[in-house]
């Protein structure tokens, strides 16, 4: 099994010079829809327990912080997985590893659906959660491995393409609630049902998937992004081509990790993202329902239109970051300052139509600047190490950042009201737009220098 998981060789055989572009295009068109079609699989799985909470509360019992509690297992196993399972997603076949983890975390979602037990929930929510981890490193390390910071000769330029990538994760969570619907117009309002369905769903996307897809370039007998599109990968001043690495992982960690004063200011504005969008997309269905008068099934729906909406800022703003040169803070910037004052729209009104409306802009605004964040760790460290930088943010985002958006947002609301965990989400965008301002300002530097 763990043979079937590491890198295959180069080619032995290259692809002559007048099929390079024809064929580098075809495998990245590939790789985008591959890990683009997976990731909605992940998220399929990963979101069924939160888009059905008002369910499992009702029918299990569970009060609002025994679902923090449960919310808040996931992100803690998630966070330390993910920091785990991208430091091994940089050793090994990358196309395959993703695959393998959706497959695995589709039979626990099948066994958590079959249980009202809290304890062994908690359980399965972090065996899940450790799985889940193969996801989202693996795929980053696809898009880094076939885009370039340029679109000479490719399909696509790496921040446009991230960012569809990522998108994929709005389309999974409106795919979980469109799963739990089709579960319900198949075998009724099952609970059971709505986690079997989505187990289904997802073995299927990894199949599909693992066919598309590709590990490394020189894998299909083609040179590396980098020799490919004349770029190089500076980190702290310093030119790193390679794609894999012989030094150890404690090394690469420090050296390329905790070390690197842009990573850690990165990581640092990211966990304060994951505050303000777990704070907020976690709480969809109970918030707007306990405190602003909608429906149940209203407040579901927009919990996934929330997430589907926020597509075409997230691609739009990759696009943006592309035609900036790679000045991804510069274009970040403007989004964290439009969400702050979104943000205050969305606490305040009350007017159904209007906060349709504000959410679908808050999307956009919160999933935009995330999407963009995840790119640049990527790009701050060699291709050895995007994995790696990839879980460390994880682990931030996670174990601090959701857990702080899920269970503390939840005590916090249920101890002192929704606007004293509302003080919560703008103290965390506020730290957000500062960190920011200096990345802008770093990157500059850095760009001069090269």
């Amino acid at each position: 099994m763990f043979n079937f998981l590491k890198p295959l060789p180069d080619a032995t055989t290259p692809v002559p010079p007048n099929k390079v572009e024809s064929s580098y295009k075809k495998w990245q068109f590939r790789v985008l829809l591959s890990t683009s079609i997976i990731y909605i699989g992940y998220y399929i799985i990963r979101l069924i327990f939160t888009a059905q909470q008002n369910e499992i509360r009702a029918a299990y019992g569970f009060s609002l912080t025994q679902m923090g509690f449960i919310l808040s297992m996931f992100g803690i196993g998630y966070g330390v997985s993910k920091l785990i399972m991208g430091t091994l997603a940089d050793r090994s076949n990358a196309n395959r590893y993703i695959a393998f983890g959706l497959l695995a975390s589709s039979v626990i979602n099948v066994v958590l659906g079959s249980t009202k037990s809290f304890t062994l929930i908690l359980l399965l929510m972090l065996m899940n959660s450790i799985l889940q981890g193969m996801g989202a490193a693996a795929a980053q390390r696809s898009i880094s491995l076939w885009f370039g910071k340029n679109k000479k000769g490719s399909f696509l330029a790496r921040g446009t393409a991230y960012s569809i990538w990522s998108s994929a994760h709005n389309f999974g969570a409106f795919a979980a609630v469109a799963s739990i619907n089709l579960s319900a117009l198949m075998f009724g309002p099952s609970v059971a049902f709505s986690f079997y369905t989505a187990s289904a769903i997802s073995v299927l996307i990894a199949i599909i998937s693992l066919w598309l897809g590709s590990d490394r370039p020189a894998t299909q007998g083609l040179p590396t992004i980098e020799e490919y599109s004349g770029e190089a990968v500076v980190v702290e001043g310093e030119i790193v081509q390679s794609e894999l690495t012989d030094d150890s992982v404690f090394k690469v960690f420090i050296k390329y990790i905790l070390k690197n004063k842009l990573v850690m200011i990165i990581i640092l504005v990211s966990l304060s993202l994951y505050v303000v969008r777990f704070g907020i997309m976690s709480w969809i269905p109970g918030y707007l329902t306990e405190h602003k008068g909608f429906s149940q099934s209203e407040a579901k729906w927009l919990f996934g239109i929330f997430e589907l909406a926020s597509v075409p800022g997230v691609i739009l703003l990759g696009y943006i970051s592309d035609l900036l040169k790679g000045r991804r803070a510069l274009a970040m910037i403007g989004s964290l300052v439009l969400l702050a004052i979104d943000l205050t729209a969305y606490f305040y009104v009350t007017n159904h139509a209007a906060l349709i409306v504000i959410l679908l802009l808050l999307g956009n605004l919160i999933y935009a600047p995330i999407t963009i964040i995840g790119l640049m760790v990527n790009e701050a460290v060699p291709k050895f190490a995007v994995g790696m930088s990839t879980g460390a943010m994880g682990f931030a985002q996670y174990v601090f950042g959701e857990v702080i958006g899920t269970l503390g947002v939840a005590s916090i609301a249920q101890t002192y009201g929704w606007a004293a965990a509302d003080v919560v989400i703008y103290l965390f965008t506020a730290i957000a737009v500062a960190g920011a301002i200096y990345i802008m300002i770093k990157q500059n530097s850095m760009l001069k220098e090269v």
